[in-house]
């Protein structure tokens, strides 16, 4: 290709994708593509766009056909969607994914302890590492919890940490999902359309597999059972849930048993499925339900989504769930704060992935800043998520601001507020162009005999021009993630 061609090319395919103080995951410099994005830069440029746009619309049939799609609440137009996808993948290369693994691996090991702590000796709290009053009046401390020993001391088997790239280049966590997180199934439905829609790219890159996810959260599972042999289900609260597809998925994946609530009930302090066969002992609950709802006798007495008993089951040792009830202490928006303190403590270790800089409003000269720099902060409720519960100053209305004002001087301890991120941009296709969109990444890991990251995760990108929201019930989507072996 003569270099006047390649100009034209790359200002036909290029034309509007332009640069700014975010980190630019394909581009070190304006036409200069960082080493590992070359290839998948030199194949879009052979592309027409019109050949992407099929390649583009073949993977959104895909997803119409298999039934992937999530559920968005409050809207009068319907609920599901199909899930935007955007089928250029995001590359991580093999050095900094191993920069990512063992900061992963480093903050699951220390929120294990904490949560072990917190519900038993209490050390953290005595020595004033972590403040009490923090910990108790967080709305998913549970003191049904207290003196309660779960299996092997795993707390928190499957984990969701969301990170960023900052405009250095370094990545940064900037919340933990350790409740029922979701997004895997997109994960691994992802990787499947784009080794359909682009096999010659996907060949000439080596990247590691993820196909194997479904197999180790099994083989997790399996390391909490309480007997050998065990038997292991997947509990959701149904067909309205936002998350049903994947629930569906994930149960198919390994070869276990989708149920409810209703399907499940205790018996001298023992869960049993109903089968047509009869009742089957059930040793493991893999649950999507969230701790308010999983026992009417113990927490919400009005909920048809759990089973009654199932917190004595778990004080007698017979079942064993996963995630453990009261994680959601570890991902309250106001904990993550103390997350590099709790690794010091419990690890004597610096965290090797940082937070992102966090204002705690119960502290009045904290919160007196934040009130005099709304237009300039991201406000989050520590209880929420998807979106939910969140200003971004810079894009905020006078009114929105004071409204805000008003709840955090109601509610102080209900919210924290951290900078604006200029998050990572990474090239997107975008009506028959390809332009940068921000996106964040989602790792899933998993801790049972020992920690294990399948290499990826989920990349969400705020689709709409401009936006820094990625999640889908606020207009982002997601695309593939590749880490490549070198």
């Amino acid at each position: 290709m003569t270099p006047s061609s390649f100009q034209r090319t790359t200002a036909r395919s290029f034309a509007n994708y332009n640069l700014d103080a975010a980190y630019d995951e394909m581009f070190a410099s304006p036409d200069e593509p960082r080493p590992h994005y070359r290839r998948m830069y030199e194949r879009l440029l052979e592309l027409p766009a019109a050949e992407v746009m099929q390649r583009q619309q073949a993977a959104d049939m895909h997803f119409l056909n298999q039934g992937i799609t999530f559920t968005v609440y409050g809207h009068d137009e319907g609920t599901e969607k199909i899930f935007p996808y955007d089928l250029l993948p995001r590359l991580l290369a093999a050095a900094e994914w191993a920069t990512i693994e063992r900061g992963l691996t480093q903050r699951i090991t220390a929120l294990n302890l904490f949560l072990k702590d917190i519900y038993h000796e209490g050390r953290i709290l005595s020595d004033g590492v972590v403040p009490r009053e923090l910990v108790y009046s967080c709305r998913h401390y549970r003191r049904e919890m207290r003196g309660l020993r779960v299996p092997k001391d795993i707390y928190v088997a499957v984990v969701g940490t969301d990170l960023v790239r900052l405009p250095d280049g370094r990545f940064a966590v900037l919340e933990d999902n350790l409740r029922v997180p979701s997004g895997v199934s997109y994960m691994l439905a992802n990787r499947q359309v784009t080794k359909r829609v682009f096999p010659l790219l996907f060949n000439r890159y080596n990247v590691r597999p993820i196909d194997h996810y479904g197999q180790a959260l099994l083989a997790t599972l399996h390391a909490l059972a309480p007997r050998p042999d065990p038997t292991i289900v997947l509990l959701t609260p149904g067909v309205y849930n936002s998350a049903y597809f994947e629930h569906t998925f994930l149960a198919r994946q390994m070869g276990i048993e989708l149920v409810e609530g209703r399907d499940l009930l205790t018996h001298d302090n023992v869960v049993y499925m109903r089968t047509t066969a009869g009742l089957k002992r059930v040793d493991v609950i893999y649950r999507r339900v969230d701790d308010d709802f999983i026992d009417p006798l113990a927490f919400r007495n009005d909920s048809m989504l759990g089973v009654p008993g199932l917190v004595n089951a778990y004080r007698a040792g017979t079942i064993a769930l996963a995630n453990a009830i009261g994680t959601g202490i570890a991902d309250d928006k106001a904990m993550y704060a103390y997350v590099p303190a709790i690794i010091r403590y419990y690890m004597g270790e610096e965290a090797i992935l940082p937070n992102v800089e966090t204002y705690l409003l119960n502290d009045e000269a904290q919160r007196r800043y934040v009130l005099e720099h709304l237009d300039q902060l991201v406000v989050k409720a520590v209880g929420e998520s998807g979106g939910y519960g969140m200003l971004i100053g810079p894009h905020s209305t006078a009114a929105q601001r004071e409204e805000f004002r008003r709840r955090i001087l109601d509610d102080p301890r209900g919210y924290i507020a951290q900078p604006t991120l200029a998050l990572s941009r990474a090239p997107c296709f975008v009506e028959g162009d390809v332009e940068p969109r921000h996106v964040d990444l989602r790792p899933y890991i998993l801790y049972g005999d020992k920690v294990s990251i399948v290499p990826g995760g989920l990349t969400r990108v705020a689709l709409r021009r401009g936006s820094l929201v990625v999640n889908s019930s606020q207009g982002g989507g997601s695309k593939d993630t590749w880490v490549l072996f070198e």
